[in-house]
């Protein structure tokens, strides 16, 4: 198991992925929201004001709250982390190796394998 962690812990790394949907989310009604109060109140002007003040707000509120995948993979409890193990391995089962070092190589020298394990991710 702790080959596979490693190994979803590098591929996410190598792909800077962060955990943006929940903040993004966040973001977007802040920022429409501020854009609709704004241009009902200054029109065209008001739209664009509205949208600066909104994203500038969003993006100072969600500043340092996204976390990368690897710190979320190496925190998460047993039962999810065996979870994550066995969908990893119904993708990887055909695979055979001695460590992580060779899962990792054996793993980005597959376009197809990791872009499964990216979405599984």
């Amino acid at each position: 198991m702790k080959d596979i962690m490693k190994l979803l812990c590098s591929i996410s790394e190598n792909q800077k992925m962060k955990v943006a949907v929940r903040y993004s989310m966040e973001s977007a009604l802040i920022t429409g929201s501020v854009v609709f109060i704004s241009g009902l109140l200054g029109g065209p002007l008001g739209l664009a004001v509205g949208g600066a003040v909104g994203g500038l707000y969003s993006a100072w509120m969600t500043s340092g709250r996204f976390e990368p995948i690897p710190q979320i993979i190496k925190e998460l409890p047993p039962a999810e982390q065996q979870k994550l193990f066995n969908e990893a391995m119904a993708i990887l089962g055909h695979l055979d190796w001695m460590d992580a070092v060779q899962l990792t190589t054996l793993v980005m020298g597959s376009e197809p394998l990791k872009q499964q394990l990216l979405a599984m991710v």
